[in-house]
């Protein structure tokens, strides 16, 4: 009888929809490398009534799981450059570190008055504008028609990367949110030449994995991660990722990234105006 119950509990309507929240977006991380966070936490704040702060420690495990899986499959597929993982790791470990010591011992109050909503939201505005204007923010600041000013970029290229590592790691460890569109506009930035379009996606989804881990782990030891929901999210995102990956030579990115937009300026619109 404890069997049946226990199987009965996890047929439950909204674990099933859990699931499917995580097949969606599981399959779009793994064709743009873009929507794990930024979508995620938003559905479990809006749509199921997650608390703030669960949403975002249970989102960095899911984040962690699934693009595991997805830089397993780019890794076989030599669709990522571990040179620049490391150097964005350099920056993004340390960075997270520090925000998860700096959030709990200071930013308890906050959290509870709505920090990480606010900042969720503002953070997915930021993100939408970064997916939807990628190319363009990356020719405004790089001109890679003057030879002399690009030699110069390239010698600083390791700073620079380690330094928007130290970026992403305090803006993903504080909103879930990042290790996606504004990893991905940032590497384009730093490397328009070196990244072809799916190492771009590879890379960014390599560096998310150690990062949200460490920043899902600070989480997990604060009490803030709900591993039931997690479950389930998992079931359904890791078949989304693979299929998503595989995706990446058939489907039409910047198709994809629009939509994605769309819906990140809605989201974030939302959030901030709770």
């Amino acid at each position: 009888m404890r069997l049946l119950e226990d199987l009965s509990a996890l047929m439950l309507p909204t674990d099933w929809l859990n699931a499917l929240a995580g097949l969606l977006v599981g399959t779009i991380v793994g064709v743009t490398g873009v929507g794990g966070g930024s979508l995620m936490s938003p559905i479990l704040i809006l749509m199921f009534g997650v608390a703030p702060t669960t949403a975002v420690g249970t989102d960095l495990f899911f984040a962690a799981a699934t693009k595991t899986v997805g830089s397993i499959v780019h890794h076989k597929q030599k669709s990522a450059d571990h040179r620049i993982v490391g150097w964005l790791c350099l920056g993004s470990i340390p960075a997270a570190v520090v925000t998860l010591l700096l959030l709990f011992e200071f930013g308890g109050q906050q959290m509870k008055h709505g920090l990480i909503v606010t900042l969720l939201g503002a953070m997915l505005i930021i993100t939408s504008f970064a997916t939807l204007f990628r190319r363009q923010l990356v020719n405004a600041v790089i001109d890679t028609n003057d030879e002399e000013k690009a030699r110069r970029f390239i010698r600083f290229q390791p700073i620079l990367t380690v330094a928007a590592g130290a970026i992403l790691g305090a803006l993903v460890t504080l909103t879930s949110v990042g290790a996606g569109a504004l990893g991905a506009t940032l590497l384009l930035m730093l490397y328009p030449l070196r990244l072809t379009a799916r190492k771009l996606v590879g890379t960014d989804i390599m560096h998310a994995v150690p990062l949200t881990l460490v920043a899902g782990t600070g989480y997990m030891i604060a009490g803030s991660v709900d591993l039931r929901l997690l479950g389930m999210l998992l079931i359904g995102s890791i078949p989304g990722i693979i299929i998503g990956s595989r995706l990446t030579m058939y489907l039409d990115e910047r198709i994809v990234q629009r939509c994605l937009a769309v819906i990140l300026f809605i989201t974030g619109m939302k959030l901030v105006l709770v």
